[in-house]
C-alpha cells in the first residue's frame, strides 16, 4: 500500500550509500532432500530483481555454453539432451566405449567464500558503487560454517553469484584441462571421454583447483567414473545409450505426491483444477524419457480414485 514511498526511501538509501540489507526468514523444504531456505524481505527482493535484471545479461555472455543451471533457454531437459549428444560424439554413435566422470561439490552453497566471490566480481566490474552494493547483499548472510561464508538458498542474486563463482571452474576445465565434453548443472558436473585413465587423472587436478582458488572440495562419495552404458544418474533421469528412464527415487516421489494430492482433493484442500495441473506437470517430466508405463500406471491410479 506504500509502494511508492518505500521505493523512494530505498532509492534514497542507495544513492546515499546508507542501505543495509535486512534479515532473512528461515524455513525448511524437502525437494527432495531437506534444504534450508532463507527468504529476504519484499524490500530486499525488489532490489535483488533490479540487480539481476541488469547484471544477468552481462555475465551470461561470459559463461560457457554447456553450463545449464539458472540460465535463460537452458534448464534440466536441455542439459540431459546435451549430455546424450556428447555421448554420441564420444561413443561414435555407440560404436566405442564412453566413460563418464561424474562429480559433486561438497556443501556448495554453504561453503562459498565471500571474499573470493567479491574478488571474482571485481575482475569484471570496475564501478565501485556496484561492488559496494553487491558486497552488502553477499555479506548479509552467513552459513553455519562461519562469518564470511555461504550464500542463501532463496535469493535470486544467489543464482547468479553461484554461476559467476563456478564459471572459474568451467573456464579452468575447458581451457586449462582442455576437456571438450564437459557439462555442468549447478554443482553437479560431468566430463565424458574415451579413456578411463584420462578421466582419473583429472580428479586431483580439479580438486586442487577447487581448494586453492574457490575454497571448495569435491564430495568424495559422489565422485564416480563409469561406462555410459551402465546408466548415468543425472538430473532425475538415468541415461542409457538408446533411451532414458526416470530415476527410481523420482518415480517413487511422483507416486507419493499423487497420493497426497488425492487425499487433499478429498478433503477439499485443493481444487480439481489444481490436481489436474499437477498431473500435467508429471506427464511433462515423462515426455523426456521412456515413461509410457509410468504414465499408464498414473492414469490407472486416477481412474481407481475416481471410482472410489
Amino acid at each position: 500500500m506504500r509502494f511508492i514511498d518505500n521505493t523512494l526511501s530505498l532509492y534514497k538509501e542507495l544513492s546515499e550509500k546508507t542501505y543495509k540489507h535486512g534479515g532473512y526468514q528461515a524455513f525448511k523444504i524437502n525437494d527432495p532432500k531437506p534444504r534450508d531456505i532463507h527468504k529476504a524481505s519484499v524490500r530486499d527482493r525488489l532490489l535483488h530483481h533490479a540487480i539481476y535484471k541488469i547484471l544477468y545479461p552481462y555475465f551470461d555472455k561470459k559463461f560457457i555454453p554447456d553450463s545449464f543451471s539458472c540460465r535463460l533457454n537452458k534448464g534440466t531437459h536441455k542439459a540431459v539432451n546435451k549430455f546424450r549428444e556428447f555421448y554420441y560424439k564420444v561413443g561414435k554413435n555407440s560404436t566405442k566405449t564412453c566413460w563418464v566422470l561424474k562429480c559433486d561439490i561438497r556443501k556448495f552453497f554453504a561453503n562459498i567464500n565471500h571474499e573470493i566471490l567479491k574478488g571474482i566480481l571485481a575482475k569484471y566490474i570496475e564501478d565501485k558503487d556496484i561492488l559496494w552494493l553487491l558486497s552488502q547483499i553477499i555479506d548479509s548472510f552467513n552459513s553455519k560454517r562461519g562469518i564470511g561464508v555461504g550464500l542463501p538458498l532463496g535469493n535470486l542474486t544467489s543464482q547468479l553469484f553461484v554461476n559467476i563463482y563456478l564459471n572459474e571452474l568451467d573456464q579452468f576445465i575447458k581451457h586449462k584441462l582442455k576437456a571438450k565434453y564437459y557439462i555442468r548443472y549447478c554443482d553437479d558436473f560431468m566430463i565424458l571421454g574415451e579413456n578411463k585413465e584420462y578421466l582419473t587423472k583429472l580428479i586431483p587436478l580439479i580438486n586442487n583447483f577447487l581448494k586453492e582458488k574457490l575454497n571448495l572440495t569435491l564430495h568424495s562419495d559422489k565422485v564416480i567414473i563409469k561406462k555410459y552404458h551402465q546408466g548415468i544418474d543425472f538430473l532425475g533421469y538415468v541415461a542409457l545409450p538408446h533411451y532414458r528412464v526416470l530415476r527410481t527415487k523420482t518415480k517413487t516421489r511422483i507416486f507419493k505426491k499423487i497420493r497426497k494430492k488425492q487425499q487433499d482433493l478429498q478433503k477439499h484442500l485443493i481444487s480439481e483444477e489444481s490436481f489436474n495441473q499437477s498431473l500435467q506437470s508429471y506427464f511433462g517430466i515423462l515426455k523426456h524419457c521412456n515413461g509410457y508405463k509410468i504414465k499408464k500406471r498414473i492414469l490407472l491410479i486416477c481412474k481407481k480414485f475416481q471410482r472410489e
